[in-house]
């Protein structure tokens, strides 16, 4: 069973997106990673090429900013990621620069992909998620995260990133056949400064809305509120060693 991780990043430092500890928190899985690095303003692709340079493989791309509905430029740049990965590899496992695999699950991961290795009615596996919110001690609790999405996909071409890189479908938008497992993403997007939560905020809705919209609907502010929640429980786990 051969494994390809893959991934698309952008302005990481800028940001303060984990993607260094994404990577990491794949890499027991797989035999190589692909990672899509975008023309940035800062040391991103220093970032990517001292991670594990013997088992990366960096494509440079140039992002299309002219595509602002739906974060529709996120699909595009997952996809260039995908489509680099090699014909002989039979899994590929998806993560994004906030998302983190606990170790613990590693096992778990492992024994699904080659449970379902043979099986052609899977298209790929479906995660569980944790939403930190504010710090490391909380989650979000309320329908508003979405609970569950397909991070590992069979090496099939035809299988394309999905709306705003959230999902994947196939052959003109068939959703795809997937086994959930039990196995959760660790997801740190709504985990950072205050300030550097802004800047994300400010800069990110312009992947989704023209001008206007981002003028009239983004609090301008030095520093993001995150009192702008409604549910949020304790986490009373313990975090991937990448990430402590």
């Amino acid at each position: 069973m051969k494994v390809c991780g893959f991934t698309f990043i952008r302005n990481a430092i800028k940001f303060d997106y984990p993607v260094k500890e994404a990577i990491l928190s794949i890499l027991p899985l797989c035999d190589e990673i692909v990672v899509a690095v975008g023309n940035s303003e800062d040391n991103t692709l220093e970032l990517i090429r001292n991670i594990a340079p013997d088992k990366i493989k960096i494509i440079e791309t140039v992002w299309d900013d002219s595509l602002r509905v739906g974060g529709k430029v996120l699909a595009v740049e997952t996809d260039k990621a995908f489509q680099a990965i090699a014909n002989d590899y039979d899994w590929c496992f998806y993560i994004q620069g906030d998302e983190v695999i606990h170790e613990k699950y590693i096992d778990t991961i492992r024994s699904s992909m080659q449970n379902y290795l043979y099986d052609e009615r899977v298209d790929g596996l479906l995660f569980n998620y944790q939403h930190f919110y504010g710090s490391y001690d909380y989650v979000g609790e309320s329908y508003r995260w979405y609970r569950r999405e397909i991070r590992i996909v069979r090496n099939n071409k035809s299988i394309y990133s999905f709306r705003d890189a959230q999902g994947f479908r196939k052959d003109n938008d068939k959703m795809l056949r997937v086994k959930q497992i039990d196995a959760f993403v660790y997801h740190y997007g709504w985990v950072k400064d205050p300030a550097a939560m802004q800047r994300k905020q400010e800069e990110f809705n312009k992947l989704w809305h023209d001008d206007d919209w981002v003028n009239a609907n983004v609090r301008k502010a030095d520093e993001f509120d995150y009192s702008e929640i409604d549910v949020l429980k304790s986490f009373d786990g313990t975090h991937p060693k990448v990430m402590r």
